[in-house]
């Protein structure tokens, strides 16, 4: 594959899939929204080579059509865990015909790994003088507190036993020579600080930008703690990873062949206001103390190339990153989980808002262990919500996906939420920061129902409901009053005979908005509730110490109070853009998208 991000520029080119921006751009807003606009319209990746008080040239959207994406990563390492999984499923007992057949796994093994060298162009310049200030980071939001790095590999080591972790970890630039250290719970990185901190030692760390394109892929990957990124990064490269020591006595050596080493560390017990940052759940996330990471010296290659992504409401960059990297690892579930067949996380929900799966039912309620497998399995432990079935679906296809699951599920019995445990700290539904609870809502064996498809009810909805929709057989969608105004009207119209038959009804602030396709649908419910707080039903009762819900269920997808704002582009910004159009790209006609309404709607 590539070596690095320069031999990936070079292909894009060959496939006019890269445009240069010579126009200045400003990297406060107007790239982001330039960018948004180009991956609305299934645009190419961009160079901008002319950045508004920055000393290098910037790129983004290198991943933002499932074709670059595939294309940076390649289809050999799927080819090679699927070879795996089928070896360890019928090697055994092993023959020397058997051996002879898997010839060729050893040697792909072979070049998995790392390799030592002297040199590498990253070590090009290093200076310790350090001038963050110089990098074209992007501010991407309006009320963003400032720029930040999107793109950074961050590289650590455990202070004791020195395993590695390779994670991706947003960057609040602070000021020339320090930024924040986004560590979230259930990060390798975080654990690594953890316990560097519980001794009062400061804790190593190097962030590199740019290198091959694997480090992206592996950096976000939810692998097992013990198992080093790099590996895999070597794995989807399909040569060994090359590094080089670190210059000045800096304790990590050094990806050769990245744009930008920042070296320095994490001192404990200190920390700064890190945020607002607008986020992939499309809202913002906001300012909380973290970390410092303060840089002391910085290498890089003599024409660094800045990498950068822009993230926001579904469907951004991440999104093709996200789902490439479930179908490179969805081989491997039923080997780490033997009664979990299939395994979907929904990235238009932020990937930890939702995920369902089709389990092995072998006897009465073995899914729920399947279930508890799934929530207990590394940065799987974050997902919010799980549907579970044992029968054969496409889990890709949510409508489909949701109706299986509504015409075969008795919610008395096989919806159950989990309260007072932890939850993804970008997701602000639950009561605090990282606190929040789960739900599972099981769909088995054939059907019990015959799923309703137009909205017939048997008396008028209340009076404050503005709206109906049917989503989907069995799902109802209802505009009703805002929350603010209103908080028990979840109760009531759960209760209420008009919307009896329907196992699931969501409310929400604008029902044609939800409907409008599968991914608002998805976006708008699983982004909006907390399961413990929002889930209502026609009537509960408590039986053996589990909440019996008798249907229809109803979700309470609508904006609390609390919730942080939903991102959106400044309009004197986006007038700008508009306005510029053509001159970033005055030698090919480049679609405008639209960046507000080119993804959810």
């Amino acid at each position: 594959m590539f070596a690095d991000l320069r031999a990936f520029l070079d292909e894009l080119r060959r496939d006019k899939d890269l445009v240069e921006v010579d126009a200045q751009v400003d990297p406060v807003e107007e790239a982001a929204e330039i960018h948004r606009r180009v991956i609305a319209a299934g645009g190419p990746a961009l160079l901008f080579t002319n950045v508004k008080g920055a000393a290098f040239p910037l790129v983004t959207n290198l991943f933002g059509t499932p074709r670059r994406a595939e294309m940076a990563f390649g289809p050999r390492p799927l080819h090679f865990i699927r070879r795996l999984v089928h070896l360890a499923e019928t090697m055994l007992p092993p023959t020397p015909g058997k051996l002879w057949a898997a010839r060729d796994v050893a040697r792909q093994a072979l070049r998995v790994g790392l390799k030592k060298r002297s040199t590498g162009p990253v070590t090009d310049v290093v200076t310790s003088d350090v001038r963050l200030d110089q990098l074209p980071a992007l501010t991407c939001w309006p009320e963003d507190g400032g720029p930040f790095v999107t793109l950074p590999l961050v590289y650590t080591t455990h202070p004791d036993k020195g395993g590695s972790n390779l994670g991706m970890y947003r960057l609040h630039v602070h000021d020339r020579t320090s930024t924040g250290m986004h560590w979230q719970i259930g990060k390798g990185g975080g654990f690594h600080y953890a316990i560097a901190e519980a001794k009062h030692q400061a804790l190593p760390a190097t962030v590199f930008l740019g290198g091959p394109p694997a480090l992206i892929l592996a950096a976000i990957a939810p692998l097992p703690e013990n198992v080093p990124e790099l590996l895999l990064a070597s794995l989807i490269a399909g040569e060994k990873i090359a590094q080089l020591p670190g210059p000045n006595g800096h304790a990590h050596p050094l990806i050769a062949r990245a744009e930008f080493a920042l070296m320095g560390s994490v001192a404990p017990g200190v920390r700064k206001a890190e945020g607002p940052f607008g986020d992939h759940y499309g809202y913002y996330s906001l300012e909380h103390d973290y970390p410092v990471f303060q840089v002391t010296q910085v290498a890089h290659r003599r024409d660094a190339i800045y990498p950068a992504t822009v993230v926001g409401k579904p469907r951004q960059e991440d999104f093709f990153i996200g789902d490439l990297l479930q179908d490179l690892l969805s081989p491997l579930f039923p080997l780490v989980m033997p009664a979990v067949t299939e395994l979907w996380s929904y990235g238009e929900t932020g990937y930890h808002s939702l995920a369902a799966a089709v389990v092995k039912q072998r006897y009465r309620r073995e899914a729920m262990a399947s279930a508890f497998r799934i929530l207990g399995e590394g940065q799987l432990s974050l997902q919010k919500f799980l549907l579970v079935t044992d029968q054969s679906v496409n889990l890709r296809d949510f409508r489909a996906t949701l109706e299986h699951v509504l015409a075969r599920t008795n919610p008395e019995s096989d919806l159950y939420v989990f309260s007072n445990l932890s939850m993804d700290t970008l997701d602000y539904s639950g009561p605090s920061v990282n606190e929040g609870s789960k739900g599972v809502w099981l769909g088995l064996g054939d059907p019990v129902r015959d799923l309703p498809r137009e909205f017939r009810p048997s008396v008028p909805p209340p009076s404050d409901v503005r709206d109906v929709r049917v989503f989907c057989g069995g799902c109802l969608v209802v505009g009703g009053p805002a929350f603010a105004s209103d908080p028990k009207a979840a109760g009531r119209f759960a209760a209420h005979p008009a919307f009896e038959g329907w196992p699931l009804v969501v409310l929400t602030d604008d029902a044609d908005r939800a409907t409008r396709s599968a991914m608002n649908f998805l976006w708008t419910t699983f982004t909006r509730f907390e399961p413990a707080a929002d889930i209502h039903a026609a009537a509960t009762q408590v039986v053996r110490n589990h909440i019996a819900y008798r249907g229809p269920v109803l979700i309470d997808a609508r904006m609390k109070p609390w919730y942080p704002k939903e991102v959106t582009c400044r309009p004197e910004v986006a007038a700008t853009v508009s306005r510029r159009w053509r001159e970033y790209f005055p030698h090919r006609d480049i679609r405008m998208g639209d960046a507000e309404k080119g993804h959810l709607d």
